[in-house]
């Protein structure tokens, strides 16, 4: 137990190749690292876990998922040897029932963790454990889970969420630069707008921020990992942006700091 109250996070994690880059995204997830009290261990929520039910891994071990193809073989060289931590795992399962959560031995940390959590946290030396985002749920049930699972926030976790609210990788352009689609931007300002207004309904009726939101969203388990980190959050909390902006014309970056 602590007597620190950690904050909640999203990350926007973008390219896998951000885990060997230096860039201005990437020196927010280290500055973070550096600054935020040191968690005891991490609950991860990523996109890339998105099954047919609810699980959290409960192994002492997790491997290294590389969970993409196509990428230079150094991202595939990458190991995050990261503890886990059974004891969290039985918390979470905990703090969910009477839900039906799966203490799952198979799965391990995937990109969407380990690429960010290697810039965040990259001595690999805090547990962490990560929660299936269930395919099968409505955006919602994501948000009452992280608002049940806020309590870890005073047991020395940090909760993170890792994913994308603007995910397209149909429009996807490798040569942009600092150019982006109009709809991209438009819908990570619209994120943003809200989450500075608490406004926590709109941003889970999503679909509902923009006339184009589909374009931002054409599938949720990018956008979904947001949910839990703000369904983590007090009523009296608000929130920073410790990254921002469109990459690849449309992936955003954007990455929140909910209770600092």
């Amino acid at each position: 137990m602590t007597n620190t109250t950690l904050p909640a996070l999203f990350l926007g994690h973008g390219t896998p190749m951000n885990t060997l880059a230096d860039n201005r995204y990437t020196q927010a997830w280290r500055g973070l690292g550096l600054s935020l009290p040191r968690p005891r261990a991490i609950l991860a929520v990523s996109a890339h876990w998105y099954p047919d039910r609810v699980a959290v891994t409960a192994m002492a071990a997790p491997e290294t998922i590389h969970d993409f193809g196509g990428f230079p073989q150094a991202l595939y060289d990458v190991r995050y040897p990261a503890p886990g931590s059974p004891p969290l795992a039985a918390r979470v399962i905990e703090l969910l029932s009477p839900l039906d959560v799966a203490a799952d031995q198979d799965w391990g940390l995937d990109h969407g963790t380990w690429s960010v959590l290697a810039h965040a946290y990259p001595d690999a030396d805090i547990p962490v454990v990560q929660l299936a985002v269930d395919r099968r749920q409505p955006a919602r049930f994501h948000y009452e889970l992280g608002r049940r699972l806020a309590p870890l926030r005073k047991e020395g976790i940090l909760i993170v969420g890792s994913g994308n609210v603007v995910h397209n990788l149909g429009a996807l352009r490798r040569d942009a630069g600092d150019a982006a689609h109009a709809w991209a931007e438009r819908f990570e300002r619209a994120v943003m707008e809200r989450l500075r207004r608490g406004d926590h309904d709109a941003l889970i009726d999503y679909q509902d921020l923009d006339p184009e939101a589909l374009l931002a969203v054409p599938t949720p388990e990018h956008y979904l990992p947001l949910l839990y980190a703000i369904g983590a959050m007090r009523t009296d909390e608000e929130v920073s942006f410790p990254s921002h902006g469109i990459d690849m014309a449309s992936l955003s970056m954007l990455s929140v700091l909910v209770g600092i």
